[in-house]
């Protein structure tokens, strides 16, 4: 088997639930997975970009946009609660047997993610080099610290999560960022295995939080739409 691909996998399950269809649903004119599609071509980076689905509608649709879907995913692997690692596994393995040629470098890349600008992807790659034992993904700084979060208790009122820190000043605290939702770049090996997505090997792609919009409710929908029109061309 020869080697030396590079690919992106977009995965886009067909049922979801919170928002029906989302991953064709229009968003700015276009199906929603057109846009992570359009931004992993633009990137230069990838020696195919694949679509990994069950649906044969989003099939139809990454095609139109410029992506690979060569057969539908297992239904095993398309339910409400199959992890990511396996689906990305079956994509990786499925795409080696197509072509015969072994897979050096993988970006799994969300089918939500419309705000992804090539740039962040070129980043990504640059971030990860040639470390076979890291992960790199975007990631955003809270607006506020985590350590000074509470949460509202069985009665009505309100618990710190961490009360060590009731009276630490903010700028005392250290920053803290959260997953944005948009991609995870990897080494073949570090894919096929069980090593953690987040680890002490991680790194990441700061983002700015106006474009750090993982959409997984109508809200976030509403949201990431206003913030498009503001950041893409």
């Amino acid at each position: 088997m020869s080697g030396g691909l590079t690919i992106a996998v977009i995965p886009a399950r067909g049922g979801s639930k919170r928002i029906p269809r989302k991953n064709v649903k229009p968003f700015a004119g276009r199906p929603m997975i057109h846009w992570p599609i359009r931004a992993a071509l633009a990137s230069g980076l990838f020696d195919d970009v694949l679509v990994s689905t069950d649906d044969a509608e989003i099939a139809d649709v990454a095609r139109a946009a410029g992506a690979r879907c060569d057969a539908l995913r297992p239904a095993d692997l398309a339910d409400d609660h199959t992890p990511l690692r396996p689906v990305l596994q079956q994509a990786l393995r499925a795409h080696e047997a197509a072509t015969g040629a072994q897979v050096d470098v993988m970006c799994s890349i969300l089918a939500t993610a419309a705000l992804l600008d090539p740039d962040d992807l070129r980043a990504g790659r640059a971030a990860l080099g040639p470390d076979t034992g890291a992960f790199v993904l975007a990631a955003a700084p809270f607006p506020a610290p985590v350590q000074r979060a509470f949460t509202r208790t069985a009665h009505g009122g309100l618990e710190m999560l961490h009360p060590e820190h009731r009276l630490t000043r903010s700028q005392d605290l250290p920053e803290a960022f959260y997953d944005a939702g948009q991609f995870y770049w990897g080494a073949r090996a570090m894919f096929l295995s069980d090593a953690p997505m987040f680890g002490p090997t991680t790194r990441m792609v700061v983002l700015p939080r106006d474009r750090a919009i993982d959409i997984d409710t109508p809200e976030d929908w509403i949201a990431a739409e206003r913030a498009f029109g503001q950041t893409v061309p």
